[in-house]
C-alpha cells in the first residue's frame, strides 16, 4: 500500500505541475492578445482622434474668426451711424454727476466717440476721480480700443488735460481731455488774475478784454473748441462746474446713468442732438 500510495502522490504532483504550466501558458496568451488588441484599437482610433483634434482646432479658428468678424461689423456699424447723422458734434463732453464712476463704461463711451469720428472728447466728474486716476482710465480705454476696434485701434489717440501727464499720448485722430472742477471756475479765476497782471504791467488795457482774449487765457481747454454737446449722466440737474465759460451755446442731453450704458442709448442721444435746431441764442 505504501508503494501504491507513493506512486499516486507522484502522479498527482505531476498533474498539478502540468496544470500550472497550462495556466501560465494561457495567461501569456491572453496578455499577448490584449496587447495586440490594444495596438489594433490605437491604430483604429488614431484617425478618429486626429479628426476630433482637427474639428476642435477648426472650431476654435471659427470662433476667432467670428470674434474678428464681430469687431469688423461693429466698426462698420459705428462708421455708418456717424455718416447717417445729419450733423456730428466736433466736441462732446461726458459729464458724470454720479458718486461712483465706472472706468469701463466711461472707456466704452470714449471709444464709441472715437469710432464715430468725433474729434474731441472731454471726460469730467465733479470729484475729480477720473483725472486723479487718469492712468487707470487710459489703460481701460486701450483695452476697449483693442476689444471694440481691433486692428483699427492704431488710428485713434487720446491725451490728458493735466500737463504733468502730457507724455501719455496715443497715436490717433480723436483727442481726449480729462477734466475736474479745477479746470472750470478755478481756471476762470486764474485767467482773470493773469489778465489783471498784464494790465498792471501795462501790457494790456481793460478794454482789451473780450471773448477771444479770455479764451486764450484759459489754459485747461487751450486748443479745444467749445463743446457742441454735453452728455450728462446721473440724477443731478446740473453740470456741476463743467467748463462754465465754454458751454454757453452747448446742447445738453441728460441720461439716467453711465453705468452699463449701451451703444443704443449713446447713439440715441447723438441722434437727438443731430435732429435739434440750435438757434445760437437768437
Amino acid at each position: 500500500m505504501s508503494g501504491a500510495g507513493g506512486l499516486a502522490w507522484r502522479a498527482l504532483h505531476a498533474l498539478l505541475r502540468a496544470f500550472l504550466c497550462l495556466q501560465r501558458a494561457l495567461l501569456a496568451c491572453l496578455r499577448g492578445r490584449a496587447a495586440a488588441a490594444a495596438a489594433t484599437s490605437c491604430a483604429l482610433l488614431a484617425p478618429a482622434a486626429r479628426a476630433l483634434g482637427f474639428r476642435e482646432a477648426r472650431a476654435a479658428w471659427r470662433r476667432r474668426g467670428a470674434a474678428r468678424g464681430g469687431v469688423a461689423r461693429g466698426r462698420q456699424r459705428w462708421r455708418a451711424d456717424g455718416r447717417a447723422l445729419r450733423k456730428l458734434p466736433v466736441h462732446v463732453g461726458l459729464v458724470v454727476t454720479e458718486e461712483e464712476p465706472s472706468y469701463a463704461d466711461m472707456a466704452s463711451l470714449v471709444v464709441w466717440c472715437m469710432a464715430m469720428g468725433i474729434s474731441y472728447v472731454s471726460v469730467y466728474d465733479h470729484n475729480g476721480i477720473f483725472k486723479r486716476n487718469n492712468s487707470r482710465l487710459m489703460d481701460e480705454i486701450l483695452k476697449q480700443q483693442q476689444e471694440l476696434l481691433g486692428l483699427d485701434c492704431s488710428k485713434y489717440s487720446a491725451e490728458f488735460a493735466n500737463h504733468d501727464k502730457t507724455g501719455q499720448v496715443l497715436n490717433c485722430q480723436s483727442t481726449l481731455k480729462v477734466l475736474s472742477p479745477e479746470d472750470g471756475k478755478a481756471d476762470i479765476v486764474k485767467a482773470a488774475q493773469n489778465f489783471c497782471q498784464l494790465v498792471a504791467q501795462q501790457q494790456r488795457t481793460h478794454s482789451d478784454l473780450d471773448v477771444n482774449m479770455l479764451d486764450n487765457l484759459l489754459s485747461s481747454t487751450h486748443g479745444f473748441p467749445d463743446p457742441d454737446l454735453v452728455l450728462k449722466f446721473g440724477p443731478v440737474d446740473s453740470t456741476l462746474g463743467f467748463l462754465p465759460w465754454h458751454i454757453r451755446l452747448t446742447e445738453i442731453i441728460s441720461l439716467p446713468s453711465h453705468l452699463n450704458i449701451s451703444y443704443e442709448e449713446f447713439f440715441s442721444a447723438l441722434h437727438h442732438y443731430a435732429a435739434c435746431e440750435q438757434r445760437w441764442g437768437k
